[in-house]
């Protein structure tokens, strides 16, 4: 088992180390590799998750391919013998973890979409039965549906700062109003979709970010798509709503986290190997299940 924390791939021009992505500029395009870095509250954990890249990858290039009917992305190919030659060198480390992509210019929000009322969406709502601005109906629990999936935006701030939950007329400063009714058009489109196909693999997707960027006037789907990541993964048959639910994502380690009452700040805790060895089950767990339930 290949562990990869960060990269050094030298004659290639890093432009980008992200929480969890590191990017290359190619020329023509871009190569994401997606390490096993793990991101919480914002902040990168000193310990990988083993594999925890290969995992991304896959589930990404899994729904990239379900979603083209909604929408097109920036994927070229995740297939490390059709890359280039200058990554000869490098293709092991590369193999099952890492993209060419397209070059796009990325809208300057991060799209949130959420179906069930949990996490930071529940917090709001507690204090006055309102999400990013959105009154939703009195006599929620935690974790119960929501009449309608709605669309969520926030801020997207640099590495070890929080992304700030706003308003839609806030995104639409942001981003421009235009972008903004088609990031969320888009969103709210490819979320719906998503639930059904999930929910056939045994998994409800209760919330989940998307990224979008423009090539000249047309938004596409980049970054990572409906991953542990970027998405609360519930099992559907332990859901229950009234309270906090198991998962195949990293709420497992939020939890551990709350639990040692760690400030959310930089540096990261390191974790246990137990918290280590359990997340990375969860993880291997979703995609096992998404891929066996492949859409036709």
């Amino acid at each position: 088992m290949t562990i990869v924390y960060e990269t050094d791939l030298p004659g290639l021009h890093l432009v980008k180390k992200g929480k969890v992505r590191d990017i290359y500029d190619l020329g023509e395009c871009f190569l994401m590799v997606a390490t096993d870095r793990l991101s919480a509250f914002d902040v990168v954990m000193p310990d990988p998750i083993p594999e925890k890249g290969k995992v991304l990858t896959q589930i990404s290039l899994f729904w990239f391919e379900v979603m083209k009917p909604v929408v097109k992305n920036h994927l070229i190919t995740g297939n490390v013998e059709e890359f280039p030659e200058i990554l000869a060198p490098y293709r092991e480390i590369l193999r099952d973890r890492s993209m060419l992509v397209k070059k796009a210019e990325p809208l300057p929000i991060e799209c949130v979409v959420r179906g069930y009322i949990s996490g930071s969406g529940w917090n709001s709502y507690k204090e006055n039965k309102t999400v990013c601005g959105i009154r939703l109906p009195d006599g929620l629990k935690e974790s119960d549906p929501l009449p309608e999936p709605i669309f969520t935006p926030s801020t997207k701030e640099e590495v070890g700062t929080h992304d700030i939950n706003i308003d839609f007329n806030a995104a639409v400063e942001i981003a421009g109003k235009a972008r903004a009714e088609k990031a969320r058009e888009l969103s709210l489109a490819i979320y719906k979709k998503s639930l059904a196909i999930a929910e056939q693999a045994g998994i409800i997707i209760a919330d989940t970010k998307f990224e979008f960027g423009m090539i000249g006037d047309e938004m596409i789907l980049i970054d990572e798509v409906l991953t542990p990541d970027s998405s609360r993964f519930w099992p559907k048959e332990t859901y229950r709503p009234g309270g906090a639910q198991e998962s195949f994502d990293k709420q497992y380690v939020r939890d551990y986290l709350l639990s040692i009452k760690w400030n959310k700040t930089p540096p990261g805790p390191p974790l246990p190997e137990e918290v280590i060895v359990n997340t990375s089950k969860k993880y291997k767990e979703a995609l096992a299940l998404l891929t066996r339930t492949r859409p036709s």
